[in-house]
């Protein structure tokens, strides 16, 4: 019986409902023990006819075991793994244990995906997830990321997590708090299985708080007792429950107390083990009889069920630590399965009193499996009590540096400070201590501090610049691009020493290889001494670095991203989309789904600088999508920028103030994030008539390192708000700048704008030729053209030269329209108007198309089916054909046929 809850009870059969009409739904029931969370649950399971149920129960013994939630959830439907994308099966064949891949992280999140909307095939399906808060780490993630991404599946998921440690962290789902029952129907319920006396159901109020457990278990006692007694001090609820439940299991005896401390120390293993490790104590099955006559528990074949758990919780407290610890040994001698060796090794820890280096290698061994499955937080885990276990110093300190590793991939990061600092004091190897401080650095960045972030990376490196110099040019990368976000030459000068310190000749020159280069050294120098102003310096060797990297396929991921900007630094932009456009789609067909933003960021500010508009905008919208469902915080803080400057262009200011004001909140925690986000609100004024403001902003933008990085893009749109605000003086000041980058870097672009920017600081008929010289050049992408089109068409209307501006203008505006940048069209329009000219029409192709429906129709239109449409962009296959659904009429097509013929 569910009294109080008509409002959770109408919730959930909203759910249940739009999950059967085609529309997946998620929800979190959070509350106390005892608040009704499990029965909210029974509810749903009892309306959900027609649709299939899966329902799993968290086990707290198997909270620090690898997949273990996700298998058990799955473990019916193995059957259906060959019929995923073949990297996801994989996936979820090594998370299970019944293959050695290696697995990404994130990968097993997109088999979830992709298994519950081939389960939902079948018919629509209702996913029931108890104590999730005992769910392990490497599980929650999982099915986060595929709740996440179901859109037009008829799934439903709630899960139910009690309050307070560990927690259940589930951003991006519903959450509903379920409350403490009010006097009205907490007496019901008290009354609900006998009448009883109102001293009685006072009393019971009184001492339940409200919380429904308690007063079912309260009003039981009282039926078969004269009074409900008080209690010796006031106490939380789940304190009374918690006294009240052991006092029932104290009250079973010795044999039945042995069988459930056996049941609850190893919560759902099967019958069979739990009576084979209570052989040990002379117990048998039927020392159960007592505990399922209270009915504590349900026995079965299977396995033991606690009606609730704070029973399992009495029956494993209420044991002595000796018997407790008897109980760990002989359920790990009883666990012989080498596909049990995880559960044996926390066994085995669970049972020691003080450190035991054996069960410490064991422990080592499961961080080992775990990490090679994708599980890092599973690792730093077992790494952790394995060093708690470890009796050599130097060992236990290369044990918590390992699991400060583990814990900071997790993105733990609090975690793995605390453990890289012990683990500093102990580690005598140069390179743990090493990677102890570069782990600190990482966290102090993620902490918003990049200026401390680059003095603890130069500290940990310095040690092993010619000792490990692999280990000292990953940690001095990191640094330089921390020191880029602080604009503090002295910073740079340091890495650009450290760097030059390194013995080069160690290092591999070129070739396929996952370790740092003699290249991507040099290239690094480069990029420090272009951001302290020595251009000349820099160019040679990053575009030596860009290229190397370029013309191998075997760098690793990190190299070929820092080489890619390398590249887009000095001008090298159709190369460097076409790099980077590849290497997407390798990192998607290894479903590095961790990966993903990270590539996607380059390659959408490479995309921004050929002018492919709507390509940037595709990547930038999954990228931050991701990155937010993968708890990448400071990643979508940079691809922020790019959004507001990608929402500026297309006409959409307060998108553009909406996604700055993301960054610029705390312009400490990415500084070129921050130069990029202003240079987005100088464009919105700029577009918006308030040249002056414009200037303002774009010159704060541009000011030191920011304006020898990428922001040296933006030194046309300064000049321009300048000449625009009638202060030529200042223009002036801006040009050299643009000038030295188009020298230095032979970038036929920077000299295309440059001879724009010329332009228009010229006269006649100097300023026309360099127009048409800018324009003739060909090298800029459509939409840099195009802006050139619509500052000359301005000169050419002002110079009273009709058919040469409308000529310019309506070129321009067809680009504009085009490409997507509709934010320019107003500025056009105007001008043609005072020429007497009316706009053409805005066109329909893919203009009107979502970022997500133009990746879609796109990859339709090559003729990829809907079930490799989704593998590519981690979506389950109805999600795909619903874009498709929603894009046919806006891109006024009925078939996918169609979509061939379209310019998209």
């Amino acid at each position: 019986m569910i009294v109080g809850r008509s409002a959770e009870q109408s919730r959930i059969n909203r759910l249940v409902a739009e999950a059967k009409g085609g529309r997946s739904r998620s929800l979190v029931l959070r509350g106390e023990a005892g608040i009704g969370k499990t029965a909210l649950l029974d509810y749903a399971e009892s309306v959900a006819g027609g649709m299939r149920v899966l329902r799993v129960v968290g086990i707290e013994s198997e909270a620090e075991v690898a997949y273990a939630a996700l298998q058990l959830m799955f473990m019916r439907d193995l059957h259906l793994l060959d019929t995923l994308p073949g990297a996801q099966a994989e996936a979820l064949r090594a998370a299970f244990g019944a293959s050695s891949a290696p697995v990404e992280r994130m990968l097993p999140g997109a088999a979830a995906l992709s298994l519950l909307s081939e389960l939902a095939g079948e018919r629509p399906l209702l996913c029931l997830l108890d104590d999730a808060q005992w769910f392990d780490r490497s599980s929650i993630e999982a099915l986060l990321f595929a709740v996440r991404r179901l859109h037009a599946d008829p799934v439903a998921t709630i899960f139910a997590a009690r309050d307070g440690d560990p927690g259940f962290p589930a951003p991006g789902v519903e959450s509903l708090t379920l409350p403490r029952l009010g006097a009205a129907d907490a007496a019901r319920l008290a009354t609900a299985g006998a009448a009883l006396p109102g001293e009685v159901v006072d009393r019971i109020l009184a001492e339940s708080g409200g919380n429904p457990l308690a007063i079912v278990e309260l009003a039981a006692h009282a039926g078969a007792a004269p009074a409900v007694p008080a209690p010796v001090a006031p106490l939380p609820a789940a304190g009374r429950l918690d006294e009240h439940f052991r006092r029932q299991v104290r009250a079973l005896g010795e044999p039945a107390m042995t069988v459930l401390l056996l049941a609850a120390a190893d919560h759902g293993s099967a019958l069979s083990t739990l009576m084979a490790a209570a052989a040990e104590f002379g117990g048998d099955a039927g020392d159960f009889e007592p505990a399922e006559r209270s009915r504590l528990v349900h026995v079965s074949a299977d396995g033991v069920v606690f009606r609730h758990p704070l029973i399992r919780a009495a029956a494993y407290q209420e044991a002595p630590f000796a018997r407790r610890v008897a109980a760990h040994r002989a359920l790990a001698r009883v666990l012989t399965d080498p596909r049990e060796a995880d559960r044996r090794a926390w066994h085995l820890a669970a049972a020691a009193g003080g450190p035991d280096d054996a069960v410490a290698d064991g422990l080592e061994q499961v961080a080992q499996r775990a990490t090679g499955r994708g599980a890092v937080a599973a690792a730093a885990c077992a790494l952790a009590r394995a060093a708690q276990l470890t009796g050599a110093p130097a060992v236990r300190g290369r044990r918590l540096v390992a699991a400060a590793r583990a814990a900071y991939d997790a993105g733990q990061l609090d975690r793995a400070a605390e453990l890289a600092d012990a683990g500093a004091e102990l580690a005598e190897a140069p390179g743990e201590v090493a990677q102890a401080g570069w782990i600190r650095a990482q966290v102090a960045y993620e902490r918003a501090s990049p200026g401390e972030a680059v003095r603890l990376a130069l500290e940990a490196a310095a040690p092993v610049l010619t000792t490990e110099p692999d280990l000292a040019v990953s940690i001095l990368t990191e640094a330089t691009w921390c020191a880029r976000d602080t604009a503090d030459p002295a910073l740079l000068y340091r890495c650009a020493d450290q760097l030059r310190s390194i013995p080069r000749s160690t290092l591999p020159t070129d070739g396929p290889t996952d370790g740092p280069t003699d290249g991507l050294v040099g290239g690094l120098v480069g990029f420090a001494d272009l951001l302290c102003g020595d251009t000349a310096a820099a160019v040679e060797p990053m575009r030596a670095a860009f290229l190397a990297a370029r013309d191998s396929d075997g760098r690793a991921t990190l190299q070929r991203l820092n080489a890619a900007f390398m590249g887009l630094l000095i001008g090298e932009d159709e190369p460097a989309v076409a790099m980077l456009d590849a290497h997407v789609a390798e990192v998607r067909s290894r479903g590095e789904l961790g990966w993903l933003p990270y590539t996607q960021e380059p390659l959408a500010l490479a995309q921004l600088a050929t002018g492919r508009i709507r390509d940037a905008d595709s990547n930038v919208t999954e990228a931050m999508a991701l990155a937010g469902e993968l708890g990448q915080e400071l990643e979508v803080v940079v691809l922020s920028a790019t959004a507001a400057w990608l929402a500026a262009v297309r006409g959409d200011s307060a998108g553009a103030e909406r996604h700055a004001a993301g960054v610029l909140d705390d312009p400490r925690r990415h500084g070129m994030a921050a130069a990029q986000a202003t240079w987005a609100l100088g464009l919105v004024d700029l577009m918006g008539g308030d040249p002056r403001r414009a200037l303002d902003r774009l010159e704060a933008a541009c000011e030191g390192p920011p304006g020898r990085d990428l922001m040296v893009r933006a030194i046309p749109d300064q000049l321009e708000a300048a000449v625009r605000a009638g202060d030529t003086t200042r223009a002036r000041r801006f040009l050299p700048g643009l000038a030295d980058w188009a020298a230095y870097t032979g970038s036929p672009v920077a000299s295309a704008l440059l001879l724009r920017c010329q332009a228009l600081l010229g006269d006649e008929p100097a300023a026309d030729q360099r127009f048409e010289e800018s324009l003739a050049a060909g090298s800029c992408g459509p939409y840099d053209q195009a802006r050139t089109r619509l500052v000359f068409g301005e000169w050419l209307r002002r110079h009273r030269r009709r058919i040469a501006a409308k000529e310019q203008l309506l070129e321009a505006y067809r680009t504009f329209d085009r490409i997507g940048a509709h934010g320019w069209l107003p500025r056009v329009r105007a001008e043609l108007t005072a020429l007497g000219e009316t706009a053409p029409g805005e066109a329909g192709s893919a203009g009107g198309l979502t970022p997500q429906e133009l990746q879609v129709v796109r990859r339709a239109a090559q003729g990829l089916s809907n079930r490799e449409i989704a593998a590519e962009l981690f979506l389950s296959p109805r999600t795909v054909g619903h874009h498709l659904y929603k894009a046919y009429p806006k891109l006024g097509v009925r078939r996918r046929a169609e979509l061939g013929q379209l310019d998209l």
